[in-house]
């Protein structure tokens, strides 16, 4: 049996205060970039500045990876990065040589005003900032179906503080000490503790996207709670960096890869959940004759998803399966996202149709 489509639903244009947002962010990054060069010289500008890349494809592959299911437009994911890299940056310097100024007013020492912007202001105002990316996605919530999609716009943002953040700690190394101080303050954040921005902020995209996600009066109060997490783990790093103890860093490390084991433990059981409901969404288009009861044995198995895209790119289809899965999996959320917030009956239905339009030109096996 075959059913007629509606033509499919025009693409959600970008936002234009999405869009400019992307660029005031770019911008103020590349200025941040631009001083710092000016500031350091060619030489160890260069050198920080490669030292700072390096790890970012391999993170930013593991980022995106938690979101492969249902992939984030990259427009939405480059406004978090950039804001993390430009907006928060500037703000969060801004910000916390301010707060500092008061405190040395009062009549606090230099030792007591650095330990005071390194364990209390720097982790309460730049949580705050890259957080509030998210809270800005929140015009567009439609794009946050999960708790893996807050973990990933956290993640996003994090990435981009940290990788502009890193440029100038670099700097200011290969200035005090030369490239051996460098590479050492390398090895401690591109490599042994890469991911500490994404994890704390990762904590308020928790947050964030439960408050969208669940409902309810007390969800909202995830968001504070989420921000707290961020400040506690983000100062706890910071405090025992200050105190250069091996043990408190030790401490402070494993609770941070605690706090990653976690997010990696939600993303995996939502995914599965995910998964899991098409089997329970999807037999209700085998009329349609676009989804037979072996593509939905396949759809509804991570494992079976795999060896399908395996088989289709053996036989050229590889695109056609990639693209007929991801418009199952975009049916199945809509399906969720009507049973949570409810949903106009025309745009379920035209939205509807243009993803089973999206399947019916996918499939040809």
């Amino acid at each position: 049996m075959t059913v007629q489509l509606r033509p499919p639903v025009p693409a959600q244009r970008p936002s234009k205060a999405l869009l400019i947002g992307l660029v005031i962010s770019s911008v103020l990054a590349l200025v941040v970039l631009a001083v710092l060069l000016v500031g350091g010289g060619p030489i160890g500008f260069g050198l920080s500045l490669l030292l700072a890349v390096a790890p970012l494809p391999v993170l930013l592959a593991a980022v995106l990876s938690l979101d492969r299911l249902e992939p984030e437009p990259r427009l939405h994911l480059a406004f978090a990065f950039a804001w993390g890299a430009g907006v928060a940056i500037v703000l969060g310097i801004a910000l916390t040589l301010a707060g500092q100024a008061l405190f040395a007013r009062a009549g606090y020492g230099t030792k007591v005003v650095d330990a005071v912007g390194t364990v209390f202001l720097a982790p309460v105002i730049e949580e705050a900032l890259k957080g509030s990316a998210l809270l800005l996605l929140l015009r567009r919530r439609r794009e946050i179906d999960g708790l893996t999609d807050g973990i990933v716009y956290a993640s996003m943002a994090g990435l981009g503080f940290a990788a502009v953040e890193n440029v100038g700690y670099y700097l200011t190394a290969f200035n005090k000490e030369g490239v051996d101080a460098t590479v050492q303050l390398f090895v401690i954040r591109g490599l042994i503790d890469p991911l500490g921005h994404p994890i704390y902020t990762s904590m308020i995209g928790l947050g964030v996207a439960y408050a969208l996600t669940r409902r309810g009066a007390a969800r909202f109060a995830m968001i504070p709670l989420g921000y707290l997490a961020a400040v506690f783990l983000h100062g706890l790093w910071n405090g025992s960096a200050t105190l250069e103890s091996l043990p408190w860093l030790g401490a402070a490390y494993l609770v941070i890869m605690v706090a990653l084991v976690l997010l990696i433990v939600v993303t995996v059981r939502e995914r599965r959940q995910l998964v899991a409901r098409m089997g329970a969404y999807l037999p209700w288009y085998q009329q349609t004759g676009l989804v037979a009861q072996q593509d939905i044995a396949m759809l509804s198995s991570l494992p079976a998803r795999r060896r399908a895209r395996k088989w289709a790119r053996r036989a050229g289809l590889g695109r056609a399966m990639s693209d007929y899965q991801q418009a199952a999996t975009e049916l199945t959320m809509l399906h969720l996202r009507a049973e949570r917030e409810g949903t106009d009956p025309g745009r379920f239905a035209a939205e509807r149709d243009a993803l089973l339009g999206a399947m019916a030109r996918a499939r040809r096996w």
